[in-house]
C-alpha cells in the first residue's frame, strides 16, 4: 500500500495539473473523461481470456465543472469486467500515470501477489509499465475493483466486476444492470485529508443550532436539554457527526452520473430486473430505496442468500447487494440513494422509455447520535417516553458522575495537535483470547473463556474513549432508519442460500477494538496506527477462528478482510452469510468466523479511505501449510 497519501512531490504535481485544468476549462465544451456510454442504459462489458486495462489521467467534466481524474480505460467508473466462474483470468494493467498505481480485486479469492496492495504481498505498478494479473476464478457474483494506492480511488479509479456462475443463479430476471454508487470532489484527497486533520468538523454544516436548542427545551425541559448539550461539549464530540466528508464538497454519483444528469436503466412493464448495487464511494454510506417498488435481495457481497423482500437497505462503503425488482406500471421510478448523514443523495432512474424521470422523494431530517452510540448503559435510567424526532433515544439530563458508563481516555480531552503519520494505519494491543466483557452467550462455545478487562489503560494516545457497554446490534437497521413504515434490511436477515461445508466451531478468538481520536482525525485498531504496530495479526493455516470487533468509536466502520471470507455470526446457524466487508456500528460487538485457508500476507482495514490512510489498517498473515 502506498504510504504517501500526502507526498510533497505528488501534491505539487497535482497543483500544477489543477492549474492547467483551470486555464483550459473555459475552452472545454465537451466531457473529456466520460461516463461509460452516451446511452446510459447500455453497459457493455469487457470479457474474454485476456483483458487489457489502462490507467491514465483524463479531464473529467461534471455539472459544468472540469477536473483532472484518474481513470480506468478513460471512464468513471471504469469498464465492467465480466468473467466466468472456473476460467483463468488474465488482466494486463498498463500505468500511464506519472506515479505508481495498483488494482485490488475487491472480494476476489486469489494468490496474495495478485491481490494488488502495495507493501503487503505486491510492490506496485511503476509509471510506464504493465503488470499482468493472473488468477483462477473460484467464485461468482457481483464484485468490483479499485486502486489501492494513495488517494487514487477517490480520484475515479474504480469499476465493476461480474462473475457468471457455472450453475445458473436460482432466480429469474430479464434485464441486468450495475448500479455503482460513488462520490466525487473537486478538492484533492490531500486537501480533504489536511482539512480534516486541522478541523475534524470542517465539512459538517449540520450541527445543532440555537433553534434546535429551544425546540428541545420545549420538548424536554430546560435543565435536561442544557445537561445534554453540556455533556456532548464535555466529551468534545458532536451528535451530528455521521460523515467526515459531506455534500459541501462531494457530488454523489450513480454510474458516474450526478443527480442532475441521472443515469437511466430501461425496462418493459412487468419485467423482472436485476440491479447489482455496488458502493464504490471513498467515504459515503448510502440508504437505498426505490419509491413504488419492493426490492428482493438475492445476493450480498456476491453470495446467494435466501431472498429477503425489503423497502430499503443501507450500503456501507465496499458492500454489494443484488436485488430483483418488478416494475408493474408503465412509468418511471427513481433509484434514490440518500447519504447516511442526509446531506445529499445520488439518483438514478428506471423507465420504460428514455427521457422519462420520476419525482425525488421527500428528504429526511438528519439523525442524531444517542447514548447507545456512545456505549453508555441505560440500565436504571427512567427514559419514559423520551424518544426524539429522529427515532433515537434522547440524552436525558445527567447528574454529576453519570458518565461513569463511558470512559474517556486520559488523552480524550486533549486538543494537542498530533502530527499526521503518512504511513498506512496502525494497531496493536490485540487481545488473542476467547473472553470478553459482554453478555454474549456465544462466549461459552470456546472452552476456558473468561472475561477480559479492557479499559483506557490498554490504549495509546490514538484513542479518545473506550465504551463501557458494547452490545450486539445486528438486528438494528442503523441510526436514522428507525422509521417502521419501511421494511429495512438488517444483518440478521442475511442467511446463505445453502449451508457451507466447514461448520467447525472456532478454536480460538482474536478481539480487536476499533479506536480513534476524532478531534485529531486519528483512526486505529487497539489505539495504535499501523505505523506504530506493523506486526501482522497471525492466523494458523487451516484453523477456524473467531474475529471479534468492538467499536470504541461513535462512527460506523466498514471492515474489509482480503483473501478470505468472513462468516457473519448473526444467529443464522448453519446458514451464516459470507461477507468480504462488514459494518460495525458504534459501541457494537460483532463477530465473524474465518477459515484460514489462504497462506500469505493480506490486508485488513476500514474501507473508509481516509480512515485507512489515517491509521485503521493491519496486515493478517496466514502461516504456510
Amino acid at each position: 500500500m502506498n504510504p504517501d497519501l500526502i507526498s510533497r512531490r505528488l501534491l505539487l504535481k497535482r497543483i500544477v495539473a489543477l492549474s492547467i485544468v483551470a486555464a483550459v476549462e473555459r475552452f472545454i465544451t465537451a466531457q473529456a473523461a466520460t461516463n461509460p456510454t452516451d446511452n446510459p442504459s447500455v453497459q457493455t462489458p469487457l470479457s474474454g481470456d485476456v483483458i487489457d486495462l489502462t490507467i491514465s489521467e483524463q479531464l473529467f467534466r461534471l455539472d459544468g465543472r472540469t477536473a483532472m481524474a484518474m481513470t480506468i480505460n478513460g471512464t468513471i467508473p471504469g469498464p465492467i469486467i465480466r468473467l466466468k466462474e472456473g476460467q483463468q483470468a488474465t488482466l494486463r494493467v498498463t500505468n500511464r500515470l506519472e506515479e505508481s498505481t495498483s488494482i485490488h480485486w475487491h472480494g476476489i479469492l486469489l494468490p496474495p501477489i495478485m491481490d494488488g496492495v502495495p507493501g503487503v504481498s505486491f510492490a506496485d505498478i511503476k509509471p510506464g509499465t504493465t503488470f499482468t494479473y493472473r488468477f483462477p476464478v473460484k467464485q461468482s457474483g457481483t464484485y468490483w475493483f479499485h486502486s489501492h494506492s494513495g488517494g487514487q480511488e477517490m480520484l475515479g479509479m474504480y469499476a465493476p466486476m461480474i462473475i457468471d456462475p457455472i450453475t445458473p443463479d436460482p432466480f429469474r430476471y430479464a434485464r441486468d444492470y450495475v448500479v455503482m454508487l460513488s462520490d466525487w470532489s473537486f478538492e484533492s484527497p490531500e486537501t480533504i485529508f489536511s482539512n480534516l486533520k486541522k478541523q475534524v468538523s470542517y465539512y459538517n454544516f449540520q450541527k445543532r443550532t440555537a433553534g434546535e436548542f429551544f425546540t428541545d427545551v420545549r420538548r424536554m425541559g430546560f435543565w435536561p436539554t442544557l445537561q445534554n448539550y453540556l455533556m456532548w461539549d464535555q466529551m468534545r464530540m458532536d451528535p451530528t457527526d455521521f460523515a467526515d466528508v459531506t455534500s459541501y464538497t462531494l457530488t454523489y454519483l450513480v454510474n458516474g452520473f450526478s443527480p442532475s444528469d441521472s443515469w437511466t436503466g430501461l425496462f418493459r412493464q412487468g419485467e423482472r430486473v436485476r440491479l447489482r448495487f455496488i458502493n464504490a464511494a471513498s467515504t459515503t454510506f448510502y440508504d437505498v430505496h426505490i419509491p413504488g417498488l419492493k426490492m428482493t435481495v438475492v445476493q450480498a457481497d456476491g453470495q446467494n442468500i435466501q431472498p429477503v423482500v425489503v423497502d430499503e437497505f443501507r450500503m456501507e462503503v465496499a458492500e454489494t447487494y443484488d436485488v430483483i425488482v418488478e416494475p408493474a406500471e408503465d412509468r418511471a421510478y427513481t433509484i434514490f440513494a440518500e447519504t447516511m448523514d442526509r446531506s445529499g443523495y445520488a439518483r438514478g432512474t428506471l423507465a420504460p422509455r428514455t427521457g422519462m424521470s420520476a419525482a425525488i422523494p421527500e428528504r429526511r431530517p438528519r439523525p442524531l447520535r444517542t447514548m447507545e452510540d456512545m456505549g453508555m448503559s441505560m440500565e436504571g435510567m427512567d427514559m419514559g417516553d423520551m424518544k426524539n424526532t429522529h427515532g433515537g433515544m434522547k440524552m436525558p439530563g445527567m447528574e454529576s458522575g453519570s458518565m461513569s458508563h463511558m470512559k474517556l481516555s486520559e488523552h480524550g480531552s486533549s486538543i494537542e495537535h498530533m502530527q499526521h503519520d503518512s504511513g498506512v494505519p496502525p494497531t496493536q494491543g490485540m487481545h488473542e483470547t476467547p473472553g470478553t466483557h459482554t453478555s454474549d452467550p456465544r462466549r461459552s462455545e470456546i472452552p476456558g473463556a473468561e472475561p477480559v478487562k479492557h479499559g483506557p489503560d490498554d490504549h495509546g494516545p490514538g484513542n479518545q474513549m473506550v465504551v463501557e457497554y458494547s452490545q450486539n446490534r445486528l438486528g438494528e437497521p442503523g441510526r436514522g432508519l428507525e422509521n417502521r413504515e419501511r421494511r429495512v434490511l438488517r444483518y440478521t436477515d442475511l442467511k446463505s442460500l445453502a449451508p457451507y461445508s466447514n461448520q467447525r466451531k472456532p478454536e480460538r478468538e482474536i478481539e480487536l477494538h476499533l479506536t480513534g481520536h476524532m478531534n485529531r482525525f486519528i483512526w486505529s485498531f487497539d489505539g495504535k496506527k499501523y505505523s506504530e504496530s506493523p506486526e501482522p495479526i497471525r492466523f494458523r493455516y487451516g484453523e477456524r477462528l473467531r474475529l471479534t470487533f468492538v467499536n470504541d468509536t461513535m462512527m460506523e466502520h466498514p471492515l474489509h478482510l482480503h483473501g478470505m471470507w468472513m462468516h457473519l455470526e448473526n444467529g443464522a446457524g448453519d446458514y451464516l452469510p459470507r461477507k468480504h466487508t462488514v459494518i460495525v456500528k458504534p459501541a457494537e460487538r460483532l463477530s465473524v468466523a474465518i477459515h484460514a485457508d489462504a497462506p500469505g500476507r493480506w490486508a485488513f482495514h476500514c474501507h473508509l479511505l481516509l480512515h485507512m490512510e489515517a491509521g485503521m489498517f493491519r496486515m493478517v498473515e496466514v502461516s504456510e501449510p
